[in-house]
């Protein structure tokens, strides 16, 4: 993690779960990371939750990544404040407890993909563009996709948060290409979690027991940082992680 030293991190969906762990983990390891979420009371609480050397290291910025114009202004205020960001951590995911089928749910629905895959995209393109602009050619872009956005298995509940990961891990592809033509040795990599235990169950209708074999945020958040600290020549395109005992 010696070349991230003092380099700039940003995390989406930093307020709970993966993301927050992530924050706490980057920061650790001497990064200086902004986490962009909704809830700007939790960013706050993450903070304060900081030991005082790695909290002046933080920073949140209330951002909802499916609002293209909040992206543009929250990179931007990175580019002019920070000078930049060199890892994003693209976290930032939402379940609605609806059925495809169902009626009235087209507003559901569009909030799925706008925030889940067009999220994605519109943080990419920010930092990817913020990258070639400052001539930095060893950006690493993180995914955080999904078993399921590999495979659909039959739990209600995953409507249409299934198939906007099977989009991510489609466009997870087409940017490595894009990032290939454009001739920069940044990298991209997919992480697929299994069952994380995570606040993101209680907004879907998945039934989740203490039974149940889940991996813990920390797990996930170890995997993107084993992920930045491969050598220049290693990109690491996919990484499935499960607890043990998981049945999907």
């Amino acid at each position: 993690m010696n070349r991230w030293t003092n380099r700039v991190a940003v995390v989406t969906g930093a307020s709970s779960g993966i993301g927050a762990a992530c924050c706490r983990d980057l920061v650790a390891k001497g990064m200086v990371v902004v986490g962009l979420a909704r809830r700007e009371e939790r960013l706050k609480e993450l903070k304060a939750s900081l030991p005082a050397g790695q909290a002046a290291n933080f920073h949140g910025r209330r951002c909802d990544v499916s609002d293209e114009q909040q992206v543009k202004e929250a990179f931007a205020w990175i580019d002019q404040d920070l000078g930049g960001a060199d890892v994003l951590v693209n976290n930032a995911g939402i379940i609605r407890p609806i059925r495809v089928m169902d009626e009235d749910n087209s507003e559901a629905l569009k909030a799925i993909l706008d925030t889940n895959v067009l999220g994605v995209t519109w943080c990419t393109r920010q930092m990817f563009r913020s990258l070639l602009r400052r001539k930095v050619n060893d950006g690493h872009v993180v995914i955080i996709n999904s078993i399921v956005g590999h495979k659909v298995p039959m739990l209600e509940g995953l409507n249409m948060y299934a198939p906007s990961k099977h989009a991510i891990t489609a466009l997870t592809e087409v940017l490595r290409q894009e990032f290939i033509k454009s001739g920069t040795q940044t990298k991209i990599t997919s992480i697929s979690p299994g069952v994380v235990n995570t606040e993101i169950f209680g907004s879907s209708s998945i039934e989740v027991t203490s039974s149940m074999p889940m991996l813990r945020s920390e797990d996930v958040a170890d995997a993107v940082s084993y992920c930045i600290q491969t050598p220049p020549n290693v990109q690491i395109h996919e990484l499935t992680i499960k607890p043990v005992g998981e049945h999907f």
